[in-house]
């Protein structure tokens, strides 16, 4: 038995980081024998349940000790977990878990990470430091790679694949069409339904200005139907809660946490996707939705150059002229794009097999 810890952002109701783990999970079950998964998380029962895993408190410090002492290999990942932007904190928490590794003398394996911004000198050394011992380094974009060169590391120890949600299975569209009709949203299939997936932490930005008047526009314009849909439900609440304070009924919201498959149907059930949140996006680009980027983080802009696509502008600079423009020529070009995201994610899902090969050879040793 190869026992396999996973150390990454899980049990904290995000569905993107949810959606990694459960990628993850069901990409090493399917392709590796006789292995035994063990997950840190801010909720052990509860990831347990979901995943058929063992899982254990990541503030525990016992706990991961004990759990890093038992296993052969420690994954980091995947999502943006070496970074200091959103937190100067968690960087040192993920780096600490690995340093426990090397300690005990574990592979340890970075798991199609989006690495970086880090953009503390002291971070960058230790980032560096730490990385340049591992077993094993898959990164899901070139930018991350780059970054990686940039502070030091080889670039043939570097291998690029994608995001890991990417190889989720659509789910069906029935599921999501119960759920929003739960929520009170009945979907009209002779309207146009554009989904909302924002993030957004400043209540009175110009950025949610300017979103207020995109959405009059697009119920007015074109009769839309417009759905907000929470992916970090901790955070995005809070932000949809001021939606529908500013634009009333004008807006419908989903009110509820759910699970991965459930919220790719729901995203299934959308004609258009317009998306801060980058898991957001993935679930559009599986289920066949098209999507207007809008960038908060490199990682978008990323992960839609992977698709053949860009981010339509950033939340500094968003206006509502610029995204209606960008609205009409989706809805005229739909199928194209549709066609082409289809194409790419195809391509980026047979690179995903590099991960499990990888490791294979490291069981292998």
């Amino acid at each position: 038995m190869y026992r396999i810890l996973i150390s990454g952002y899980y049990g904290f109701n995000n569905i993107g980081d949810e959606s990694i783990l459960r990628a993850v999970v069901d990409n090493l079950q399917d392709r590796l024998e006789d292995i035994d998964i063990t997950v840190l998380s801010q909720d052990p029962v509860s990831t347990g349940e979901k995943y058929g895993v063992k899982s254990v408190n990541r503030k525990s410090v016992k706990s991961i000790i004990r759990a890093v002492r038992q296993c052969d290999l420690l994954i980091s990942g995947g999502g943006s977990l070496l970074q200091d932007v959103t937190s100067k904190k968690s960087i040192i928490y993920y780096l600490l878990i690995m340093w426990m590794a090397q300690f005990f003398r574990k592979n340890i394996f970075i798991y199609s990470q989006g690495i970086g911004p880090i953009n503390s000198a002291v971070n960058r050394k230790l980032t560096a430091r730490t990385l340049s011992n591992v077993s094993g380094i898959v990164v899901r974009d070139e930018a991350s790679k780059e970054f990686l060169a940039e502070i030091g590391l080889p670039r043939n120890k570097i291998a690029v694949t994608a995001d890991p949600v990417l190889r989720i299975k659509p789910a069906p569209l029935e599921m999501g069409e119960k759920i929003l009709s739960e929520e009170g949203i009945e979907i009209s299939r002779e309207k146009l339904t554009v989904g909302f997936a924002i993030r957004e932490r400043k209540q009175d930005s110009e950025f949610i200005d300017e979103l207020c008047i995109a959405v009059e526009r697009l119920v007015e314009e074109y009769d839309a139907q417009i759905v907000l849909i929470p992916f970090h439900y901790s955070e995005d609440v809070t932000v949809i809660d001021e939606l529908e304070r500013r634009l009333g009924n004008m807006v419908c919201s989903i009110k509820h946490k759910y699970l991965t498959d459930e919220m790719l149907s729901i995203i299934g059930n959308m004609d258009v996707l317009i998306g801060v949140r980058l898991h957001a996006l993935i679930h559009a680009a599986i289920m066949d939705v098209p999507m207007i980027a809008i960038s908060y983080d490199p990682k978008i802009n990323s992960f839609m150059k992977s698709i053949g696509m860009k981010a339509m502008c950033s939340i500094y600079d968003f206006n509502n002229e610029d995204f209606m423009d960008e609205f009409n020529k989706t809805m005229i070009n739909k199928e194209v794009l549709k066609k082409r995201v289809q194409e790419k994610v195809g391509l980026l899902n047979q690179a995903l097999d590099t991960n499990e090969q990888m490791i294979k050879e490291l069981m292998v040793k």
